[in-house]
């Protein structure tokens, strides 16, 4: 693997592993519930920047917590991102027993403001203190795509909504809850992915929607939210911007759109590059995402083969990369809240909920 080949001060900053080898400019998935040796010896190998879990990895609050600990361990830095989905509704990897579901994005904005914005954050609040019991530092909400008529419902309700302002005033409310709880959100998917009408998953969506339109509203929340940590792109063409290549791997988009028009400049992460949405090899999807301008390529299966292509494909962090990340972890521990009261904050957010069926049936 490619290591070693920036300034040391600038894995002073990425926090380097005990090895003192920066990381590569990726983020993995495992198999299951713990490590096996291939994993290890991987992993160790590969020195990514940090892992992504899933519901396959989660079965107990113990072994996650052992398996983020594994994971840890094989890149020798006790602050590498661990990553997970927990957005409530249909996307949610940690579920009962062990874990509370949480309302969708959908069900919450459906709350009468200021309702709506309190019952966010207390869902966010409370998501954060389940993933920090685990050691997870990183959760991918909130979703600030737009809700758009004939779309596909692969967003649906996880968004809150059509409206870019308020959309983007219950995202904040997610971010503020996640960080209140020492988590980093990931706002997604930049530069917006409500208008598709096919599900990246499976194949690329097009929008052929003007830029005039698309700045006024869909990369709205963005832009709103452009302070924010860490944002995740979108597997999207979008022709009046890049007729050509996905926001993934189009350099116009990360450049003219994300990184000027909304003016984010955190760590930017892809979306799961092996969604059918792009297309060459995942060595070629790598490679095109860093070089369109991602700061970390994303690969979530754990199947071995493609985890080692992908591997190979990636570079070193950059040092801008490495600044970003610094960044991003130093506002997780100073955002943090001390003296959190689960109970109490479980209270009110039932309370909220339960208000808000009490009007449905009057």
């Amino acid at each position: 693997m490619q290591s070693g080949s920036v300034a040391s001060s600038t894995s002073e900053m990425s926090g380097a592993s005990l090895r003192g080898e920066v990381p590569s400019a990726i983020v993995l998935g495992c198999a299951g519930g713990n490590l096996s040796p291939f994993e290890r010896d991987f992993f160790v190998a590969a020195n990514p920047v940090g892992f992504i879990l899933f519901r396959r990895n989660c079965s107990s609050p113990q072994q996650v917590r052992e398996l983020v600990a594994s994971l840890r361990e094989c890149v020798g830095r006790d602050d590498a991102p661990v990553l997970i989905d927990q957005e409530g509704g249909c996307v949610a990897r940690l579920r009962p027993p062990h874990w509370r579901l949480y309302p969708s994005a959908g069900r919450l904005a459906s709350l009468p403001d200021p309702a709506a914005g309190r019952a966010v954050r207390f869902a966010a609040r409370l998501i954060a203190d389940d993933l920090a019991r685990l050691g997870i530092t990183v959760d991918c909400l909130p979703v600030v795509d737009l809700l758009v008529s004939g779309a596909d419902p692969v967003i649906g309700d996880r968004s809150y909504g059509g409206d870019p302002g308020r959309v983007a005033r219950l995202g904040r409310a997610a971010c503020e809850g996640l960080l209140e709880g020492a988590v980093l959100p990931v706002i997604k998917h930049i530069p917006g992915h409500g208008r598709a009408r096919l599900d990246s998953h499976h194949a690329c969506p097009l929008v052929e929607t003007p830029y005039q339109e698309l700045a006024r509203a869909d990369f709205a929340p963005f832009r709103m939210l452009a302070g924010m940590p860490w944002a995740m792109t979108a597997h999207i063409v979008y022709t009046a911007v890049d007729p050509a290549l996905p926001a993934t791997l189009s350099r116009r988009v990360v450049t003219e759109v994300i990184r000027d028009e909304i003016g984010f400049d955190g760590a930017l992460i892809s979306d799961d590059l092996s969604m059918r949405a792009l297309g060459g090899s995942l060595g070629e999807r790598t490679r095109r995402a860093l070089a369109a301008g991602c700061d970390l390529a994303l690969h979530c299966n754990g199947k071995p083969a493609e985890m080692e292509e992908v591997a190979a494909a990636a570079p070193p962090i950059s040092p801008r990369t490495a600044e970003r990340l610094a960044s991003g972890e130093a506002i997780r521990r100073g955002s943090a809240s001390d003296g959190f009261d689960r109970e109490d904050a479980e209270v009110k957010f039932d309370a909220l909920l339960a208000g808000a069926r009490i009007s449905e049936r009057t």
